[in-house]
């Protein structure tokens, strides 16, 4: 009877594990598994803190409203949120909506927000309206990365001085070695290569200015923008540490998905300070 009992127990302990189905986890810089809470604690020393999203991920998006939430409430409410889904000059319709001098139909229909605003961005929005924080648009506009694109960065000489308040200040420098460019260039093969770095550049340069321009001392600043952003330290972070905020403590996040999420692998370890490794088989917001 006790070899049968002890039998059972174990059949429903592994029935109980195999049933078992996380969402995610999130390993440290070395690859080490570490608690949400630790994260928390160390996004809350720093000046900023990058969320390098899966744009289309809902764990990551969730992740980065209960982050933003905890924050507030560890560094009491002293943070201020920015990210690139917001064009530079949206800054006004942003403050407008966010004091409530204008509708929220009127700021949905006019600040070109992305397609999946209402399921991931739009809650941040809300949460910073709620808690009357300073949410920051830091991205160019479009049609200046897109110029960029077509004829490189020189063209941004012949703006207007006011479309280049937009725009981290000129000449804008950029390391074609800093290897998240040399890769894309080799992923490009040469065929507009250097072009498509350029405005991969200027996006990365005009976040960094941003981000430093409205900082406070004594705060946190959560920036949310695409992994590729922020991982490795390069991207926006390469711009704050070398062209604009060299002293500010800065601490990064990733986002992955794997089909084993129980250890992180070779080709995504030590991308940030912290990675949020998903199940590849995550559903996803669009």
């Amino acid at each position: 009877m006790r070899l049968y009992s002890l039998l059972l127990f174990s059949l429903l302990t592994l029935s109980a594990m195999a049933q078992e189905k996380r969402a995610y986890r999130i390993f440290d810089k070395a690859g080490q598994e570490i608690g949400y809470a630790d994260m928390v604690a160390a996004c809350a020393k720093n000046d900023m803190v990058f969320f390098g999203e899966l744009h289309n991920n809902p764990i990551a998006h969730w992740l980065q409203l209960e982050l933003t939430k905890d924050l507030y409430a560890a560094r009491d409410s002293q943070i201020i949120l920015g990210a690139e889904m917001f064009e530079a000059d949206n800054q006004l319709l942003l403050n407008e909506y966010l004091l409530q001098q204008i509708s929220e139909k009127n700021f949905e229909d006019e600040a070109r927000l992305w397609t999946n605003y209402a399921t991931d961005y739009k809650p941040l929005v809300e949460f910073a309206k709620a808690n009357q924080l300073y949410f920051v648009a830091t991205n160019i506009p479009r049609r200046y990365a897109n110029l960029v694109y077509r004829e490189g960065l020189k063209s941004l000489d012949g703006l207007s001085n006011k479309a280049k308040q937009y725009i981290a200040p000129l000449p804008i420098t950029v390391d074609m070695a800093i290897p998240s460019y040399k890769d894309m260039m080799d992923m490009m093969g040469g065929h507009g290569g250097e072009t498509l770095v350029q405005a991969q550049a200027v996006k990365d340069a005009t976040m960094a200015y941003f981000i430093d321009k409205y900082w406070r001392d004594g705060y946190t600043f959560i920036h949310y923008n695409g992994s590729y952003h922020s991982n490795r330290w390069e991207g926006i972070v390469w711009y704050l540490k070398n062209e604009f905020a060299p002293e500010r403590s800065v601490l990064t996040i990733n986002t992955v998905e794997q089909e084993d999420i129980s250890a992180l692998t070779e080709d995504n370890a030590g991308l940030a300070d912290f990675t949020v490794c998903i199940p590849g088989t995550m559903t996803k917001t669009y």
